[in-house]
């Protein structure tokens, strides 16, 4: 009898675990999953995207990719760029704002909420936005102030046009950013800085050796964070430079929009794609469990 009772409490249980997961999975695997699939298949197929019927190449598409198309090749390399300059700068600054914002200083709500605004709003608003700024209010200021900085060509040099990608992504995400690293330094016992500060450790030294080995769960969850995001940025660059000037910073997501989308190369497009999964799944792997065994080590 009491077999039975938990048999049917097991079932009821996992019915109704079924009930809350289904809709997730299905929708996930409608808007996810199926597209997905179809993506790796279109991309062993000749198809521009709107003709019913589509060409099998086999492995064209991904031989062309690293033998004869340099713009891909541009994309990579400036992805890499803006990956590895926005990844640094954010979470480097993202550490050392929130660690002041933990300190004792008047004003911590206004300052957390003020970081936190730039991320609420839409990437392609703040490419708009920016780009705005780095011409129209720039070319005022350089008129009123005399100040050479503003009248460089912060969008129209290929140079700069790739630091200001970085520097604007790095303004729109750092709140967010600061705000796990807050909540990571608020979890960090007060009791080992005080018996470290009664030791004689200074602020610096408990810092390094107390609160970042501490923290390493939220170090770990922001780089993964915005390696991948960094990795598949398409919207401020889209809305901010359009890729230019020429390629300069074209990533590959806008390199794979350009190709299916403007080019009608849906197939060759399709491949690109799988291509950039590849790069964030292994890249997001590796950086995940090195970060964790940092974690097991804390």
């Amino acid at each position: 009898m009491q077999a039975n009772s938990q048999k049917r409490r097991a079932r009821k249980t996992a019915l109704e675990f079924a009930g809350y997961v289904a809709p997730a999975v299905f929708f996930i695997t409608l808007f996810v999953g199926i597209p997905f699939v179809m993506c790796i298949y279109y991309s062993f197929r000749k198809w521009n995207g709107i003709g019913k019927t589509s060409e099998f190449i086999g492995l064209e598409n991904y031989i062309r990719l690293f033998t004869n198309d340099p713009a891909f090749v541009s994309a990579l390399k400036y992805t890499f760029i803006y990956a590895i300059g926005t990844v640094l700068i954010v979470n480097v600054l993202a550490i050392f704002f929130a660690a002041l914002l933990e300190s004792k200083i008047k004003g911590r709500g206004f300052f957390r909420a003020a970081f936190y605004i730039p991320n609420i709003i839409s990437l392609v608003i703040i490419g708009f936005i920016w780009k705005f700024i780095c011409t129209r209010v720039f070319e005022a200021l350089m008129s009123i102030t005399g100040w050479g900085i503003f009248g460089l060509s912060w969008l129209g040099d290929s140079q700069l046009a790739v630091f200001s990608t970085i520097i604007v992504s790095v303004w729109q995400s750092l709140g967010f950013y600061i705000l796990i690293y807050v909540a990571g330094m608020q979890g960090v016992p007060t009791e080992l800085n005080e018996s470290a500060d009664l030791d004689g450790a200074g602020a610096v030294r408990r810092f390094f050796s107390i609160t970042i080995p501490l923290i390493m769960p939220s170090i770990s969850f922001c780089m993964f964070h915005s390696v991948a995001n960094s990795l598949k940025m398409f919207e401020l660059i889209f809305s901010l430079t359009g890729g230019g000037p020429g390629t300069s910073t074209t990533s590959i997501a806008l390199d794979i929009y350009n190709t299916a989308f403007n080019n009608s190369r849906y197939g060759y497009g399709s491949a690109k794609s799988v291509i950039l999964f590849i790069i964030v799944l292994v890249i997001s792997v590796i950086q995940v469990n090195f970060f964790k065994g940092k974690e097991v080590e804390a």
